[in-house]
């Protein structure tokens, strides 16, 4: 400002002052006062205090600016001096002194360096203590400049600022009994909470202190002898204070009743001020999801839901012509309620502007007030008059107003330093939410988000309440931005609400009250939306609506919360401000994204575009036709395609049309100002959009293929049009929605897919796409050192080609693809190498290059490469990759033709097994897949292998590390999968299983696992290992058998004892395998095994009789493939065993063999009668 005013002293001033630089007078005009000051040494006399008063007035007088040539150091050295010179009964002086150091410290923006602030601090404080009252104001705003950003410096002089007889104690009390003087005070004790990165904080027993003196200071009604602006000015410096402690201080408010005192009172200052509201709190706010006060109105009349949620236009015959850009809302909104004329009582003060681009206001419009935007009116029932005309008093004029002129201004300031304490009660709120658990949070949910439309009881009252009535722009964005702070990573306290069945009982419950919140919310988020004129706010509403629409359980909820949703943000992606547009696409992302694929969702795709925008903006993408952006060479996809848009579809997707063309399309105008990220001269829309855009159609093709796959061919040339620009980020954005694309593709052709082949993209367009992007700039961007994160997503997007696709390309093609992978797998960049190594994970899958010995061995040689790297990331993809190989190893060894085991390489498998070894001690998201692979080593090797004896250590050493990882407490994952690796190992018949000596060890884990492990779904999995061996001579000696029976028989004991809930979900599994498991050792059982059966079964019979019958009766659980599904397979499993049991030469006189056939054909028996067969 001071700048600004040099800058125009010319004008009144003489001709030659013009060429002054500002910067350097104020610089030398400092320099020359300070200079006189230092000179001047501490004299009593009249004429020494009159030549002080003097500098003191001209260096206060001096216009300064932050960096005016002024060296911090200077300006502290002057203030040292300034005191030196003022003894503290000169109070006049010493207020003049307090000036100079509130202003100097704040205009140039200096905090004081230690040395001095303790000089000056002791001076300050002294002189509170000393000097008149009147002097306080000044003084203390001088001591809060000074402890600004210095809190961590002023620690010795906290037990007099702050202790129990403190000065800022004494004077920010309540009993204090001038108001400046105490506003002050609390001043400086917020300065003092502010936090400075890298220093330290106030110590926790002052943090308490100030946190409470803030707190009763918000709790305390204002008192008589303070006027409005001063209340307000305190109010904000609290909650200043506050903030600081919870953000910088990182204060944790673990106490209920702390944070239900500072909840409540945030509350009543979120409504301070603001007209029509005033609402009496409890001190405490208490979490319950039940309503917490009585009190509510009588039950008020209210419209349906939909209508109350869908403003619409009812009054649009009365609408001035001359706003032809808002006209199509208008239209593309469904009439809802009557036609006849709302009654809406005006309330003063509480109307909002809502002035859209080219708006004239309307003259009807001043009937329009508040009373249409809090929900509760007749417009909150029926709908609003219109979202682009209210009364305005931000600009009410002297003809306008009931008051004067000076009356006015009063008014006006008033009601800014009300909205600042709102904004500041809402900034303090968003850091109270940062510094709580999500879980805390939420059991406050009711008292800040309404599930109801009535007003009138504090707990209705909500921040939707703001974002509907505040006169303020910047309220309203602060209460959205509180809002979008609760609402992110709510989808888990959300997931409980259910709205889809009339609940008729004489209690609300907790699901459907959550559900009330929802719909709730929705409505007034839409509300908002048409009633709002300022683009920022209108920005906070769309991203906190699309905040709401990722975490609502919109599969729970009744339909057309969506739809309301989607028809009412249609003309939004066409607003002038780019950042709604922006914001807009992210909101039609998230819808495409929540829950999908969603019927609703998938109904609002299908319609067609002509049921979306219907006038188009020249600031804004035209839905032109699908060619009209197409360079001609690329034309020859679409014609060989022949797709322009689904089948069964007359018109094409609104949404696919939008986002194509503003990713694509060339903008007809000039670059706005007010277009953010819109280049000079650039020929398409702002880059955000273009990013947003192509985002939504990523989002699109991974939860609806079905709509994005009619458009194929289009979006293959989209990709090809961004990958070929020059921007990275487009670029970017292109190649993931390649890959969404690909995995789209991939999932269409996967074995458990429930299309029917005429519903897949045919294999000959897929190829055709494949083509086009092969011969378009993917291979560039493949090859593009200079933008790793662009190559690595190039990689991802390589992967996620069809295997049969990928088998129909050319053969240059894909000799391209395997080289271009190989090569980056020697990339220098990690990010890169993680990519190629994946990548070249799926590709070893691929049914035409699995069998490809030199591919194969290729690809194990980088893999095992990467494997070393020091990169965690790429070490986990390279083992992930591993394992896909060695499962290639064992469908190749399926195969009839035994020419790739005998070519595959002897000394490759020894490289694999040592590496898999050393990744097994690796992290657990290496040592995941490191297990995967050693099992399906194991299980490849031929007899020629394990006869060598270079071979026989490896082995070893190898089933060492399996049964180490079955033991270790690892994450789960790691777990299972070495007890899967386990089971591998004993399929293998060429390893010499029951009679090496790692046998008993490798049972004996999978035995402790299966009864002890506290995951079901390992102990799964280890019972399935169990049961694999397929000879009785597997097991081993009869003591080993016996270990494995009894082992089994307690793990089925103790299969429902388990702490964790969600584990009990397996327990009906974990039965399941571990009764097959028993009944495939009684299968291979010898006569010397069965004394040890017949003993178990005696003192566990009832137990082991009702857990067979169970198994007999019920379907496998599990997660396992190989467990019998059919009773009939059940039922030929227990026979089997029975008469296995039969053919078994008993020992003389042993009675077990009888014992054993009489359980089992009990069992039978029992089965039969109660299946009626």
């Amino acid at each position: 400002m001071a700048t600004v005013q040099m800058a125009g002293s010319p004008l009144g001033g003489p001709p030659r002052e013009a060429p002054r630089e500002p910067p350097r007078e104020q610089g030398a005009g400092f320099r020359r006062l300070s200079a006189r000051l230092r000179a001047l040494r501490p004299d009593d006399s009249s004429a020494s205090r009159t030549e002080i008063h003097l500098l003191l007035d001209q260096l206060i007088s001096e216009n300064y600016s932050a960096g005016g040539g002024v060296a911090p150091e200077d300006v502290s050295t002057l203030l040292v001096q300034a005191c030196r010179l003022v003894p503290l009964n000169q109070n006049h002086l010493v207020s003049k002194v307090s000036q100079l150091t509130h202003h100097l410290l704040n205009t140039l923006q200096v905090i004081v360096d230690e040395r001095n602030l303790d000089f000056l601090l002791a001076y300050t404080i002294s002189a509170i203590q000393q000097c008149s009252s009147w002097t306080h104001v000044k003084i203390l705003q001088a001591l809060a400049a000074l402890v600004y950003g210095n809190g961590s410096r002023c620690q010795k002089y906290l037990p007099d600022l702050l202790g129990k007889s403190g000065l800022l104690m004494k004077l920010s009390d309540v009993a204090q009994s001038d108001p400046e003087v105490r506003r002050a005070a609390v001043h400086c004790m917020a300065n003092l909470c502010l936090s400075v990165p890298g220093q330290p904080y106030l110590e926790e027993p002052y943090q308490n202190i100030c946190f409470q003196a803030f707190l009763t200071i918000l709790q305390s009604p204002k008192s008589p002898e303070m006027d409005d602006i001063t209340f307000c000015m305190l109010l904000q410096n609290a909650l200043k204070g506050i903030q600081s402690l919870l953000n910088g201080g990182k204060m944790k408010l673990t106490q209920t009743e702390e944070l239900g005192a500072l909840l409540a009172v945030l509350k009543k200052s979120m409504f301070h001020g603001l007209p029509g509201i005033n609402i009496e709190m409890p001190t405490v706010l208490y979490p319950t999801p039940l309503p917490q006060y009585d009190g509510r109105p009588p039950v008020k009349l209210q419209l349906p839901e939909s209508s109350a949620s869908r403003p619409t236009m009812q009054n649009r015959k009365k609408k001035s012509k001359t706003k032809p850009k808002k006209i199509q809302q208008e239209e593309e909104e469904e009439e809802e309620g009557s036609s006849g004329e709302r009654e809406a009582a005006p309330v003063t003060g509480v109307g909002r502007a809502n002035v859209h681009e080219g708006n004239t206001q309307s003259p009807s419009s001043s009937a329009v007030q508040s009373s249409r935007l809090d929900g509760s009116g007749a417009a909150g029932k029926g709908g609003v008059s219109s979202p682009f005309s209210s009364s305005s008093w931000k600009r009410i004029s002297s003809s306008e107003s009931d008051y004067s002129d000076a009356e006015g201004g009063v008014q006006s300031k008033m009601r800014s330093y009300q909205a600042k304490v709102r904004q500041g009660a809402l900034a303090c709120f968003l850091s109270t939410i940062k510094s709580i658990e999500k879980k805390v949070l939420y059991g406050y949910w009711s008292a800040f988000v309404s599930d109801t439309p009535e007003l009138g009881s504090p707990q209705s009252v909500s921040l939707m309440t703001l974002t509907l009535k505040d006169p303020s722009p910047k309220t309203r964005a602060c209460a959205l931005q509180a809002l979008s702070a609760i609402l992110e990573g709510s989808k888990q306290f959300l997931s409980v609400a259910e709205d889809t069945s009339d609940h008729r009982r004489a209690f609300t419950p907790f699901s459907v009250m959550i559900a009330s919140s929802i719909r709730e919310l929705h409505r007034c988020l839409l509300l908002a939306l048409v009633a709002e004129s300022s683009s920022q706010t209108l920005t906070q509403i769309i991203k906190c609506l699309a905040n709401l629409v990722s975490n609502s359980p919109y599969n729970r909820l009744k339909l057309s919360l969506l739809t309301k949703v989607w028809n009412q943000i249609k003309p939004y992606v066409r607003h002038k401000d780019v950042n709604v547009r922006v914001s807009s696409l992210t909101l039609l992302g998230a819808i495409v994204s929540t829950h999908a694929p969603l019927p609703e969702v998938q109904l609002l795709l299908q319609q067609p575009c002509s049921s979306g925008l219907s006038n188009s903006d020249s600031a804004t993408p035209h839905l032109s036709p699908p060619d009209r952006w197409k360079k001609a060479p690329s034309g020859r996809f679409l014609e060989e395609a022949s797709v322009s848009s689904p089948p069964g579809s007359s018109e094409p997707c609104w949404l696919v049309r939008l986002c194509i063309s503003t990713a694509v399309l060339p903008r007809e105008d000039s670059c706005s100002g007010s277009d953010a990220g819109c280049a000079a001269g650039s020929t398409y829309m702002p880059s955000p959009m273009r990013l947003e855009a192509l985002q939504v159609l990523a989002h699109l093709s991974k939860g609806y293929f079905s709509v994005a796959q009619g458009y194929l061919m289009e979006l293959g040339e989209v990709i090809c049009k961004c990958m070929g620009e020059a921007d990275p980020s487009i670029q970017l954005h292109g190649a993931k929605l390649l890959e969404e694309l690909g995995t789209g593709l991939i999932q269409q052709y996967k074995p458990d897919s429930t299309l029917v082949p005429e519903q897949r993209v045919p294999v000959t367009m897929v190829v055709l796409f494949w083509t086009m992007m092969l011969s378009g700039p993917l291979p560039r961007a493949l090859q593009n050192a200079e933008h790793p994160t662009l190559q690595a997503s190039a990689c991802d997007a390589l992967s996620s080609i069809l295997p049969e696709a990928f088998s129909s390309l050319r053969s240059d093609w894909q000799i391209l693809c395997i080289t271009v992978l190989l090569g980056l797998n020697d990339s220098k960049n990690r990010l890169v190498k993680a990519a190629a190594a994946r990548a070249l994970g799926v590709y070893v899958l691929f049914p035409c290059l699995r069998q490809d010995v030199i591919f194969v061995a290729d690809t194990a040689n980088a893999i095992l490469m990467s494997l070393q790297d020091k990169s965690l990331n790429v070490r986990a993809k390279a083992a992930w990759s591993l394992g896909n190989l060695t499962d290639t190893l064992i469908v190749n060894m399926e195969t009839p033709d035994p020419s790739f085991q005998e070519e595959f390489s002897g000394l490759l498998l020894l490289k694999m097994l040592r590496s898999a070894i050393e990744a097994s001690k690796d992290k657990d998201k290496v040592k995941s897949n490191a297990v995967r692979a050693l099992g399906n080593l194991l299980h490849f090797l031929q007899p020629s292998h394990i006869e060598k004896p270079q071979f026989a250590e490896i082995i070893e050493e190898s089933i060492q590390a399996l049964i180490a990882t079955v033991l270790i407490e690892a994450a789960m994952k790691v777990r299972w999968n070495a007890c899967y690796a386990m089971g591998n190992v004993f399929k293998n018949p060429a390893l010499p299983l029951g009679t090496a000596p790692w046998t008993s060890q490798a049972y004996k884990a999978l035995t402790s696992v299966v009864t002890s492990c506290k995951n079901f779904k390992v102990r799964i999995r280890s019972a399935t290992a169990l049961s694999i061996p397929g000879k009785r001579e597997h097991y081993g000696s009869v003591d080993q058998y016996a270990q494995i029976w009894n082992a089994l028989v307690t793990a089925l004991q103790k299969s429902e004892d388990t702490t964790d809930f969600l584990e009990f979900k397996y327990c009906a599994s974990l039965r399941t395998q571990i009764c097959q498991a028993l009944v495939h050792l009684l299968s291979l059982a010898s006569a010397s095994d069965l004394p040890c059966i017949k003993e178990t079964l005696e003192l566990n019979e009832d137990m082991i009789r009702s857990y067979f019958l169970q198994f007999l009766k019920s379907g496998a659980e599990g997660d396992d493939a190989g467990a019998p599904h059919s009773p009939q397979e059940r039922d030929q499993l227990v026979r089997s065993a029975l008469e296995h049991i039969s053919t078994v030469q008993a020992l003389a006189g042993d009675t077990a063999k009888r014992a054993i056939m009489a359980f089992l054909d009990n069992i039978l028996t029992v089965y039969l009668a109660s299946s009626g067969s």
